[in-house]
Order: structure tokens, then sequence, then C-alpha cells
């Protein structure tokens, strides 16, 4: 990395952070060139924790990961998303009524096995109610099909997911700092159950800066049964002020304009380097 570093075409180096990103820093911290590192957790990674110093900035996701970073310079511009996410005009290609209410099931990019049988014992309570359900399972899921119903559509992946989130009243899923970017941009109130088993149980970091703005409502996996899932929903769906506040909520925590902030760091930051030949 070093090698290709010295080569001069390179002012400075951007990184996300994790172990891959270790070389590159102290790489660039050898030949005296700007760092730019982005967090997107709220509880920073070893990597981010313990090379930061070494970095000219951390750009964070979450304003709260700066606690555990006081020996560095920190600056909150959220997590960039597709653009797809920034327009509320995006569509939901999938036969739902209008007026129904709508669940989005995501348990992440593997899915989730544990919430996936979770959501299917309490489902038939919330068809009862008019909702519906749309249910990405991911590939490793044995009962997949085991669920049939009018109002439950199931499948491993969805590729509109801007559309799914702007339409949905509640989305239950994983805290991973993606998807929750995706829902303060789009406002979609949430139910969250952080990965049990996610590095130093960084979701629950995550998730924790939601339920404290009144975001989501936060359930551990270990302590989650189908009746007090059930429970909760029910409550949600009976109570559309209450999801309503928590859309308001949600929104606040969004940073719309994320790439172009960091955007505009790396630019102002790059022109005070003076050029290399």
């Amino acid at each position: 990395v070093r090698q290709l570093l010295q080569q001069g075409q390179f002012q400075g180096v951007l990184t996300t952070g994790g172990y891959i990103a270790a070389p590159a820093i102290i790489a660039a911290r050898s030949l005296g060139l700007p760092t730019i590192l982005h967090e997107s957790n709220a509880l920073p990674g070893k990597v981010t924790r313990w090379l930061s110093p070494w970095c000219t900035t951390v750009a964070l996701g979450f304003e709260s990961a700066s606690t555990y970073l006081p020996r560095t310079k920190t600056i909150c511009v959220g997590t960039p998303v597709r653009e797809q996410f920034r327009n509320r005009q995006d569509s939901l290609d999938l036969d739902i009524p209008e007026d129904a209410p709508l669940i989005a099931i995501v348990g992440g990019s593997q899915g989730a096995v544990a919430v996936n049988r979770l959501v299917r014992s309490a489902a038939p309570d919330w068809f009862k109610q008019g909702a519906w359900v749309v249910h990405l399972t991911g590939t490793n899921d044995p009962d997949a099909d085991s669920l049939q119903h009018p109002q439950y559509l199931s499948m491993p992946f969805y590729d509109n997911m801007a559309g799914l989130l702007h339409r949905a009243n509640l989305m239950i899923g994983r805290a991973g700092a993606g998807t929750l970017t995706e829902l303060a941009i789009t406002g979609t109130p949430s139910i969250l159950i952080p990965y049990p088993y996610a590095a130093e149980d960084h979701q629950t970091y995550n998730a924790a800066v939601f339920a404290a703005a009144g975001a989501a409502i936060v359930c551990q996996q270990s302590a989650l049964t189908t009746a007090l899932l059930q429970e909760k929903v029910m409550h949600l769906l009976n109570t559309p002020d209450h999801l309503h506040k928590m859309s308001q909520a949600t929104q606040k925590l969004a940073i719309a304009d994320s790439a172009e902030q960091l955007a505009q760091y790396i630019q102002t930051m790059l022109s005070a380097v003076p050029q290399r030949t």
C-alpha cells in the first residue's frame, strides 16, 4: 500500500474503517498524507478507535460516536445513501392497496431466520387488522414458503428498497448503520431487533440512538416472543398518532446531504494540501 501511495498521484486517503483499512491508514501516516476515515456506527470499530489519532479527521454517521474518539478531530456528516432514498416520488411496484397499513420486514443482507420465524407466527393477528406484510427473508431461511396469505408477500430480496421504505408504515428489522440511515431519510418508524452477534454488539448502540430520539422501539432478540411482537405492532397499528410522531422523530435524525457534505469536506481538505511532484 505504501508503494502505491508513493507513486505520487495520490493526495490523500479516504477509508471506511475495518481491518482492511489499517494498512492504508498506516501507510498514509508514514507518508504524511491526509486521511479521512468514515465511521458509520454509533460505536466505532476497533480499527477506528485504535488508528483514528493517525487520521486527519474521522467523519461520523452518528454524533454520539465522538465520545469514543476523544483524541481525534471528528465531524458528523451522516452516512451517504443512494439517490433513490432521497426521492419521495419513488413508487412501490407491488400490488398493495394504497390505504392498507404496510409492514416491511427487513433482516439485512443475509436475512434473519430468528426474526423471520417470529414474524410468521405473529403476522396472522396483523392481517386481521387489515395490515399487509412485505417480508424479505434472505436466502438462508428453510421455512421461507411456510406462510401463505393474500396480504403476505415474501421474497428473498427486493430491489426497490427506497420505494418499500417510503411506502411502509412500519419496518421491523436489524439495526445496521445503513438500514438506519435509510429509515431516517425515508422517515419510516421501526421496531429494531439488533443482531446479537454483531461485532462488539454495535447494532445495539446504533438502535439506542433511534430509541432515545423516539424514532424506534428496540427489542433484544433473546427477550422477544411472538406475543410481545404481536402486542407491540398491534399497539402501533391502533395508534396512528404514535406512528406519526415516530416518523417525525426519525426524520430529525436524517442528514439528507451526507454525500455532498463528505465530498465538500474532502475537496476542502485536498485544496489545502501542497501538490506532490
